[in-house]
């Protein structure tokens, strides 16, 4: 499972924060780098084709691997060669082709961590998920810390083309893991043939109509609270690279310290994030994370009014940046998870993680113009206000959940 993880991170990072960071150092418009954040939209619409993913087997493969594993091993290669491609590719050249191929690995991405769930859930029974969920957890951090700081360190020492052959080659590590692993037993309602229309109401509307059954008039503000929660976080994070690039950091400096570096603090964050809920519930770290997501942005508006590229304020601002990115990651990941109902437990969680993430990144695409019209400052107390709905709804969803248990 670690090495799965490994095999689902890899891809992701290459799509989102690196692509950005070889845009910005090819000359690419801001504008067109935020419309990039717009190939992050099939993760959160994955939901859609996963009922082909989870019931349709492909012919021959299907039949050596088994439904699971040839998925799988297809959505690798698919990975893979859009990748090796793309290294092939000069953004100063155009963008169209780096763009269709960018779209192309985050299909056969959202694919493979359809089918890798899928694999996880099945394969182990119920008293070892825990352990496979953290493998996969760990797998799939590692993996972006080496897509993205060992990316930019490859292409600071060589070439774009270098990282991206090298990267694409690193997929082999989940081809091989597909080829050894042994294919699961399915159970027989996952298999079980049913019309596309029962499908989709009891998988799609089914969860939803539950949902809102159960919350009744809250259900939408709550719906809008999970879509605006990290808002401001994925309204910046599209142009953090570009912004570092922008003032004068090199590649290395970027590598070291926002991603080797981030990446300790983010998991203190995530650390102290479940010390928080164990000690004081969810409410109240839920309301802190919602400030700390608007307010640490405003160190970035700091850094863009201080010009140079300090490594100190640097440092500074990536500290407070992932520790709130990492604490607000487990403080929400608590709070979803209590929103879900029994019967619908993973097909509810993942229509919530989708709504979470699809308007922060449908609005994301436009940061880009926003760069473009005025200048980082800007940008960065605009990404900042962008959090205010969130605190304010916050406190709704706290007093509900407090009014809630008195009752």
């Amino acid at each position: 499972m670690l090495f799965l993880g490994f095999s689902a991170g890899l891809p992701f990072a290459l799509v989102a924060g690196t692509l950005t960071a070889w845009l910005a150092s090819s000359s690419a418009s801001m504008t067109d780098i935020g419309m990039f954040a717009w190939v992050g939209l099939l993760y959160s619409l994955k939901f859609l084709w996963a009922p082909l993913v989870d019931r349709l087997p492909i012919p021959l493969l299907g039949q050596l691997l088994g439904r699971r594993r040839s998925w799988m091993l297809l959505s690798q290669l698919g990975i893979a060669l859009p990748l090796y491609l793309m290294a092939s590719s000069d953004p100063a050249e155009g963008l169209t082709r780096i763009a269709l191929l960018s779209v192309a690995v985050a299909f056969f991405s959202a694919t493979q961590d359809i089918v890798i769930d899928a694999y996880r859930i099945e394969a182990v029974q119920q008293h070892v998920q825990g352990a496979m969920a953290a493998a996969y957890q760990l797998g799939y951090r590692v993996a972006m810390l080496v897509a993205v700081a060992g990316a930019l360190y490859i292409a600071d020492l060589s070439s774009w083309a270098l990282a991206y052959q090298s990267m694409a080659v690193l997929m082999a590590v989940g081809i091989v893991t597909t080829l050894f692993i042994a294919e699961p037993k399915h159970h027989s309602r996952a298999i079980a043939v049913a019309g596309p229309l029962e499908w989709f109401d009891d998988a799609v509307i089914g969860p939803f109509r539950e949902f809102f059954v159960r919350q009744g008039r809250s259900a939408l503000l709550i719906i809008a609270f999970i879509g605006l929660y990290r808002f401001s976080d994925l309204v910046l994070g599209v142009m953090a690279n570009p912004f570092y690039i922008d003032i004068g950091f090199s590649l290395s400096e970027i590598a070291t310290i926002t991603k080797v570096f981030g990446f300790i603090v983010t998991m203190v964050g995530a650390a102290l994030g479940g010390v928080s809920v164990a000690y004081f519930g969810v409410n109240r770290p839920l309301i802190w994370g919602a400030f700390m997501l608007a307010i640490t942005n405003l160190f970035f508006a700091g850094m863009a009014m201080h010009g140079e590229p300090d490594l100190s304020y640097l440092m500074v601002t990536i500290s407070a940046d992932n520790f709130a990115a990492g604490y607000t990651g487990t403080v929400f990941i608590a709070y979803l998870s209590g929103l879900t109902s029994a019967a619908y437990t993973a097909t509810q969680y993942a229509l919530f993680s989708s709504i979470m993430n699809f308007f922060g990144k449908l609005l994301s695409g436009f940061s880009g113009q926003i760069v473009a019209a005025t200048d980082w400052t800007v940008f960065f107390v605009y990404a900042s206000c962008m959090g205010i709905p969130a605190i304010l709804l916050s406190f709704w969803v706290v007093r509900r959940s407090t009014s809630g248990a008195e009752s």
